[in-house]
């Protein structure tokens, strides 16, 4: 079977959609004490000798904190705190979108800012995402190199059972064949996507303050399943020694309606 990572991305609208953060708040006016830093939850206490993280919690009511509704259907939350800002940006249909992907994933875009004086490792490991709703199951962050390595193996497999069943139904070809180049077109697109806009280690500084890409989240899950009318979620992401917790639901307000606006 041909490889797929090389393959041109030509419908990515029904797959995911990166597009340019807004609204952030400006680090420049917010100073550092007036986020709230909340006692870290008993989650993350990482064991007796050594004291948990703190937490960075987004609120609406608090200064350094922002929401906004886009134009291009997504829901922006910014975040500063001292010289470290965060933009969380997820589409108002993503729930709907996971039915219409290859894959059940749920995927938030986020942009990480820096305008210190030094350097600030930043990596996507350890961000994870919780399901209220759902039991509050907690899923890791997808490693997008170790996700592109399996759906690329998923296409390897069905390859080869669709020459097997070929041959035993013969009269089946045209249909199994058609199916499997539409399922071989979409794993090369989510491919070429991860490769191209995954949110990657970066180290940022004066002169690389900012780094942006998408991170996955797999709800292939028995406790994942019959989506509410409004889903609740907290992302939670390590950075410079704190946890930076993001809670927000889709839709923010119950049967609120956000469109995509027609270009």
């Amino acid at each position: 079977m041909r490889r797929f990572r090389n393959s041109a991305c030509s419908s990515l609208a029904l797959l995911v959609c990166a597009c340019a953060l807004c609204s952030s708040p400006s680090p420049q006016t917010v100073p550092a004490w007036v986020v709230r830093v909340w006692p870290a939850p008993v989650w993350a206490a990482p064991g007796k000798n050594k004291p948990a993280p703190p937490v960075v919690r987004w609120s609406e009511d608090l200064p350094g904190c922002t929401f906004s509704r886009g134009d291009d259907g997504k829901y922006r939350y910014g975040l500063w705190s001292g010289d470290t800002g965060i933009v969380l940006a997820v589409d108002a249909r993503e729930v709907q979108i996971i039915h219409h992907r290859i894959e059940p994933i749920f995927g938030v875009l986020l942009t990480l800012r820096y305008n210190g004086p030094g350097a600030l490792d930043a990596n996507p490991n350890g961000i994870t995402l919780q399901f209220m709703k759902h039991f509050k199951v907690v899923q890791p962050a997808l490693d997008p190199d170790g996700y592109s390595e399996k759906i690329q193996n998923d296409a390897d497999t069905l390859d080869h059972a669709t020459a097997r069943e070929v041959a035993r139904h013969p009269e089946e070809k045209d249909s199994r064949e058609a199916r499997l180049r539409d399922y071989q077109k979409s794993v090369s697109e989510l491919i070429e996507f991860l490769s191209k806009n995954a949110l990657r280690a970066a180290s940022l500084d004066r002169g690389n303050p900012e780094v942006s890409g998408w991170v996955f989240f797999n709800t292939d899950s028995k406790w994942l399943n019959g989506w509410k009318r409004q889903e609740e979620f907290v992302l939670r992401l390590p950075l410079q020694g704190k946890i930076f917790e993001f809670p927000f639901k889709l839709p923010p307000k119950q049967g609120e309606l956000l469109l995509r606006k027609r270009e």
